[in-house]
């Protein structure tokens, strides 16, 4: 299994720990990722939600208790690769970019949105930015669109597929014909050789801005890898590497409450489900009590924590910050439970050591 290289960054283990909010993965889960030969990756969301000023201000609060949190990683990492993942759908998008470049972070991950101003804004820095993206069309917009503007190309590309956790870049439709929703047996197979082909595709786009400009730009694909098995067949797909988020959350490095842990290990396969989010994106997400509640009628918001654009509290079901707060509280039948189609595997609670391993030498 060979290292992923990008640009002068080397992880000795093709794995990227999948960012997750809110509160699920920050400095002592990303730490030991990259202790590990991974890259840890912070989520941004609401990365302040423990903080006592965040009631007050949940911005200025978030902005520093991010840098705090890119120290601590290092702290734990041994040198090892942090970066993190800002959604642009994001309010205040360029703080929190610029905020993460100011703490010296290696990598940012960019998704829910095409980070069309991504590289602008780490003009003059060291770090590296990586856009996510789900298609054959959305790889090629992003990549044309930085090389028109810019006269540049990503130093990696993140593919997340449908079998994602959290927030999908899929239509519901879209997740029937890749068959990561409610599918057969044969309809999950057909679905899942459909996306196989897009993930060549965008690996072919990708290929043909590495030519123009001269560089390496690894491909890593997300959305439903588990174990060594799935990092295997990305990587004979022609991937680089992979990017994990479910498997991560069982251990004991984990930042969420271990009643959020419980839940995963709890679940069976039939309480995965698709859910619509109230940022108006299917999600992914484990089925209890706060979704059956939410079924029946709307929730009044009476407080607005600014976190998404485009989110208008008036129309809004419920309060997707309160919400995921909840969760990495561990008030577990109040929340909404992200998380991957494979959730349900996970058995056990174990070290990121074991799992590392696992993937690189079992």
């Amino acid at each position: 299994m060979k290292p992923l290289v990008i640009g002068d960054l080397t992880a000795k283990i093709p794995v990227i720990q999948g960012g997750m909010g809110v509160g699920i993965s920050l400095s002592r889960l990303a730490g030991n990722v990259a202790a590990c030969g991974g890259i840890g990756v912070i989520s941004t969301a609401q990365i302040g939600y423990r903080d006592p000023e965040f009631e007050e201000n949940p911005l200025k609060t978030n902005l520093r208790v991010l840098k705090e949190e890119i120290q601590k990683a290092r702290e734990i990492a041994r040198g090892g690769i942090i970066g993190v993942n800002i959604m642009v759908a994001t309010r205040k998008y360029e703080e929190y970019v610029k905020a993460a470049v100011q703490a010296g972070i290696d990598l940012i991950i960019s998704g829910a949105g095409l980070p069309s101003e991504l590289p602008k804004l780490v003009e003059g820095s060291r770090t590296k930015i990586a856009p996510i993206v789900s298609s054959i069309k959305s790889s090629r917009v992003i990549c044309r669109l930085w090389d028109r503007h810019y006269h540049t190309a990503p130093d990696l590309v993140v593919i997340e597929g449908p079998k994602a956790g959290g927030h999908l870049g899929f239509s519901r439709e879209q997740l029937a014909l890749y068959g990561a929703s409610g599918a057969s047996e044969e309809q999950e197979k057909q679905g899942k050789e459909a996306y196989e082909r897009e993930i060549c595709g965008i690996i072919q786009v990708v290929k043909e801005f590495a030519e123009k400009y001269e560089k390496q730009i690894p491909v890593v694909v997300a959305g439903g890898i588990f174990d060594r098995k799935d990092v295997l067949h990305a990587l004979e797909l022609g991937a680089d590497g992979v990017q994990m988020g479910t498997r991560f959350v069982t251990t004991y490095e984990c930042d969420a409450d271990e009643r959020y842990k419980q839940a995963y290990l709890s679940a069976v396969k039939e309480d995965i489900m698709i859910v619509d989010s109230p940022v108006g994106m299917p999600g992914r997400a484990i089925r209890n009590s706060f979704i059956r509640n939410k079924e029946a009628g709307r929730e009044p918001i009476t407080k607005c924590y600014q976190c998404i654009k485009g989110c208008n509290p008036k129309d809004t079901p419920y309060c997707i910050t309160k919400v995921l707060i909840h969760a990495a509280k561990g008030e577990v039948e109040q929340a909404l439970l992200f998380c991957g189609e494979n959730a349900w595997k996970c058995e056990k609670l174990e070290h990121v050591k074991d799992i590392m391993e696992e993937i690189a030498f079992a």
